[in-house]
């Protein structure tokens, strides 16, 4: 066994150590705690010194990433005014491997007088930080796998273990969903798919003209060589009923005004109209459809792979609200390497 795995299982045993070291019951009644903090609408206050500091930060954002309002507090700063973010109705949690800093011992008077929630993640629970919290979750590790037995290793890791194990389990009892974790994450690929709608990507249908069912060839290439006035030509086009300026009655494509150029010989040119050139029945989509799911039906047509959808109105299905095209999907971040 190499020295780099020694270290890793020395620390992966202290962790699994940790599991049968906590109280079930402090560990219950911090749960609670941070549940009741939720329905209050109060927040979780993270706080600790150096090596420590680190983790508080590390596990405050996480609290935040799944949907509990959580910050981290330098507890220096704290003496110096920032102790005005913690209210009565907060959640403090108190990392310390010795359960003696000073910095954190300065500010728990002024916690308890606030009437503060406080737990206690500590290497002692026999110590003074312990002593004056409402929960005290035991930290301790019996070495650090740093070889002089001094640099925060073991006990950093463990720290940081238990406050994973709490967001875990706090997440399983709020019930928080993929789409809920979703909103708290917009940038990413999770956040685009479970976020993201076609009305957000679509070309609006006001930045469109449509074409009327009976125009001739030169202004059915003349509109889709020139598409929107804001975007330019969008590889598509849209056909409106006669008489009705809003309902779609076909889609034209750049694909299909080449096949019906092949359809048609170049004597018929000048009668091919728009309608007849237009795909009548195209595959719509509404606005509230999440885009990764559109993009899924673009990519896995029946028919055949389709580069532009219409997005139609939810209840009235002919009136033509906007178009989804391909590349806006690809320049938003899909791929159907991220599609579900």
């Amino acid at each position: 066994m190499s020295a780099l795995t020694r270290c890793l299982v020395e620390e992966a045993a202290a962790i699994a150590a940790s599991a049968s070291r906590l109280d079930p019951q402090q560990v219950e009644t911090a749960l609670q705690q941070l549940e009741s903090c939720r329905a209050r609408r109060a927040k979780l206050v993270v706080t600790g010194v150096g090596k420590s500091g680190i983790v508080a930060r590390k596990i405050a954002a996480t609290f935040s990433s799944i949907g509990l309002t959580a910050v981290f507090l330098n507890p220096v700063d704290a003496l110096h005014g920032d102790l005005g973010i913690v209210a009565a109705d907060d959640v403090a949690l108190l990392l310390s491997n010795s359960g003696e800093t000073e910095e954190l011992l300065a500010i728990l008077p002024h916690l308890i007088r606030r009437g503060t929630h406080r737990i206690a993640l500590v290497g002692r629970v026999a110590s003074s930080l312990a002593r004056g919290c409402d929960v005290v979750l035991d930290a301790s590790v019996d070495r650090e796998v740093c070889p002089l037995n001094l640099a925060p290793t073991a006990s950093t890791a463990v720290a940081m273990a238990i406050g994973d194990a709490l967001a875990a389990v706090w997440m399983e009892r709020a019930g928080i969903s993929p789409v809920d974790f979703a909103i708290n994450h917009p940038a990413g690929s999770l956040g685009r798919r479970l976020t993201l709608t076609v009305a957000d990507l679509m070309v609006p249908a006001h930045e469109l003209t449509p074409l009327a069912p009976d125009a001739p060839l030169p202004v059915v290439i003349a509109q889709l060589t020139q598409g929107s006035p804001k975007r330019g030509s969008l590889g598509a086009t849209w056909v409106h009923h006669a008489g009705e300026p809003a309902r779609l009655a076909g889609l034209i494509t750049d694909g299909d005004l080449r096949r019906a150029l092949q359809r048609h010989g170049t004597a018929e040119w000048d009668r091919v109209t728009a309608a007849a050139m237009a795909t009548r029945d195209p595959i719509t989509v509404t606005p509230e459809v999440l885009a990764a799911k559109a993009l899924e039906l673009m990519e896995h047509n029946p028919r055949q792979a389709i580069s532009v959808l219409p997005v139609v109105h939810p209840e009235h299905a002919c009136q033509l609200v906007g178009l989804l095209r391909l590349h806006d999907l690809v320049q938003a971040g899909f791929s159907t390497a991220h599609n579900p």
